[in-house]
């Protein structure tokens, strides 16, 4: 179960209602009872169907039958469907059909990236950055899982990475190893995980005893030796693939041994393509 807040979906309502549906009143239609079809115009993973139930029911709707997040729907399948006066089920239409679109768009995304990486790799993970446009983060995160992967770092209050952004405080690299014991006595229910570039620098951090490496922009043939090493050093240690990720590589650094994935990619692409069809009842 994932809970989307009540705040979140009347900022979603409001947006596109700020007070009234102005066409169905200047029309005189909106008494009139009427029935929504939302369908699925290509192979697609559905998420946000739940949150669209809320959206009905606050507007005055009855959802009749749904398809969940995370269900794999064919070209031509009706996957939602509610019934109610013209005036609630227009003032629903757009705000519903966006979500479903995009966040469909995203799941579908995902699931396209997770399918590849399990037929290379089954036990390598496939997860996804804070790279999000701002406000989204509720329903993209959801879209994730509902496409089978998950969340990289919900946060910074979440997870210790470690940036060269951050060794520039600290002397660079030789100084963080020179309080790596320090860093994981006071983060001892954490991992402690850095990211590098830098072969060298990835087997002075595996010595060292860093929990996880984050390898940024590295080449899967590169990374596939060098992820050799390491699990010689510490065949636990986690190892992560990141930067320019996508569908046509996503197999390739699967094949280097890495534990996960981390991409960006699913956030952008097209939405769904979701007809929607409203009728007299």
């Amino acid at each position: 179960m994932f809970y989307t807040a009540d705040e979140t979906l009347d900022r979603f309502i409001k947006e596109d209602l700020p007070y009234i549906d102005l066409t169905s009143l200047v029309l005189e239609i909106g008494d009139q009872n009427g029935r929504i079809c939302f369908t699925s115009r290509e192979h697609a993973i559905i998420c946000g169907s739940e949150e669209v139930i809320r959206i009905f029911n606050k507007l005055g709707a009855e959802t009749v039958g749904f398809s969940p997040s995370g269900t794999c729907v064919s070209p031509g399948e009706t996957f939602l469907e509610a019934r109610g006066r013209a005036e609630c089920l227009h003032m629903a239409w757009k705000v519903s059909m966006n979500i479903l679109e995009y966040y469909s768009g995203i799941a579908t995304r995902t699931r396209k990236l997770v399918d590849r990486v399990k037929a290379v790799s089954p036990k390598t993970e496939l997860v996804t950055t804070r790279k999000l446009f701002p406000g989204t983060k509720e329903l993209a995160v959801k879209a994730v899982v509902a496409g089978g992967g998950l969340p990289h770092r919900l946060g910074l209050s979440e997870t210790i990475l470690i940036f060269k952004q951050h060794l520039n405080f600290m002397g660079g690299i030789d100084g963080l190893l020179s309080r790596m014991e320090a860093v994981k006595a006071r983060a001892c229910e954490k991992k402690v995980i850095v990211e590098t570039e830098c072969e060298a620098d990835a087997i002075k951090l595996c010595r060292a005893g860093a929990d996880g490496i984050q390898f940024d922009k590295i080449p899967p043939v590169e990374l596939g030796e060098l992820v050799q090493k390491l699990r010689v050093i510490n065949s636990n240690i986690l190892l992560i693939a990141t930067g320019g990720i996508n569908d046509a590589n996503v197999e390739e650094y699967a094949k280097t041994g890495v534990n996960s994935i981390s991409t960006s990619w699913i956030y952008s692409g097209r939405p769904v393509d979701i007809g929607v069809d409203i009728n007299i009842v």
